[in-house]
């Protein structure tokens, strides 16, 4: 819209709108506005819905409390990113759409694993196999889409890569080739495992959302770099022509999770539900995948990776010794708990952790 207007009339001040770092400023203090604005609304609407939140009988004891606190409140950071992102970016830019299309696409499956367990009171919500499915096909495609849209210029701009290697950080042209099916099997592993990753996490009040700012604030950064041929090539980085609009998105993101962070601040007001956690952390893989970082991704997204894997030890360790566990509880967050530590100390201890390991993620800009 705001590209629209710069190129449509013959206003001069609507010039600076071609500027993606304004835009992007914008697009976050827009989100930021929305979140706030709509947030008392809709958390009024869930709560007399009675879409509250069912509590585990097995975990800590002070979450009992909890119980009853209206969730599904992801639908407010979804509503303020794509109010905002249109409102912002460019939408004639592919990757703009491409973004929309995976966040609300798997919103929507976690909409619909709400649904069935807040208001049919189905516990167990959308099968694990339907979920898996529908999560799959979304990475899938998109995978396919990315891996036969073009290709990018390394960091002397001579030799150009196809879209389906992989870039290893610390280094200036090292590109590992995957293939069409291997880079959509990678795309598919970061898309899904990060949408489930951050769902996993999501389990005390502030614990996702926090790190998931702060992660799409440091791939913003890179997809400016990617997206602008003189930085790209003072930093040694890879040029990937149109990536500078994925910016718009991430800082919408931003603007909305810290949003939705004033009303989910302990003590929680709403809860994200799957429908926001299983969206935004696609579409953080998303634009890792999009700017060619997937390993930098998984450096600076590092809590949300330490949660998945504390569940998959568990499980596998809980079936193989015969009942045993490794850690006191699963996901992490809940054996720190078990151990002593209050919630907002592990909350806060796990966003101080975020922050050092996306300032190392960002490190890699520059160490190459």
């Amino acid at each position: 819209m705001a590209q629209w207007l710069a190129a449509h009339t013959e206003i001069r001040a609507f010039n600076v709108f071609n500027y993606v770092t304004l835009r992007g400023v914008l697009a976050m203090l827009t989100a930021l506005f929305v979140s706030l604005w709509l947030g008392p609304s809709v958390i009024r609407k869930l709560t007399s819905l009675k879409v509250g939140q069912p509590i585990r009988d097995d975990g800590p004891q002070t979450h009992l409390s909890k119980a009853g606190t209206p969730t599904m409140g992801g639908t407010l950071i979804l509503l303020s990113l794509a109010m905002t992102t249109l409102l912002w970016a460019d939408l004639r830019n592919h990757y703009v759409w491409l973004l929309l299309l995976v966040t609300l696409g798997t919103g929507a499956i976690g909409f619909i694993d709400d649904y069935k367990k807040v208001v049919h009171k189905n516990p167990k919500g959308l099968s694990a196999r339907a979920k898996m499915i529908g999560q799959s096909a979304i990475a899938l495609i998109a995978g396919y889409w990315l891996a036969t849209h073009g290709s990018f210029a390394l960091s002397d701009f001579k030799e150009t890569a196809a879209q389906t290697t992989l870039l290893v950080p610390f280094f200036k042209t090292v590109a590992i080739p995957f293939g069409l099916v291997g880079f959509m099997v990678l795309t598919y592993l970061v898309i899904v495992g990060s949408s489930n990753a951050v769902n996993l996490t999501d389990g005390l009040d502030g614990l996702a959302i926090m790190p998931s700012v702060m992660v799409a604030g440091g791939l913003a950064v890179f997809a400016y770099v990617a997206g602008n041929m003189l930085h790209a090539r003072h930093l040694g980085f890879p040029f990937l022509p149109g990536t500078g609009e994925v910016v718009i998105y991430c800082g919408a993101l931003v603007g909305a999770g810290l949003g939705f962070l004033w009303f989910n601040a302990y003590p929680a007001e709403v809860f994200m539900g799957d429908v926001g956690a299983l969206a935004i952390g696609a579409g953080l893989g998303t634009v890792a995948v999009i700017v060619r970082q997937e390993i930098v991704f998984a450096i600076m997204g590092g809590v949300f990776v330490v949660e998945a894997v504390s569940v998959m030890l568990q499980v596998a360790y809980f079936k193989y010794s015969g009942g045993k566990r490794i850690f006191l509880m699963a996901p992490l967050h809940h054996h720190y708990e078990k151990k002593g530590w209050k919630e907002t100390q592990v909350v806060v201890r796990f966003w101080i952790i975020t922050m050092m390991l996306v300032l190392a993620g960002l490190a890699t800009l520059k160490l190459r």
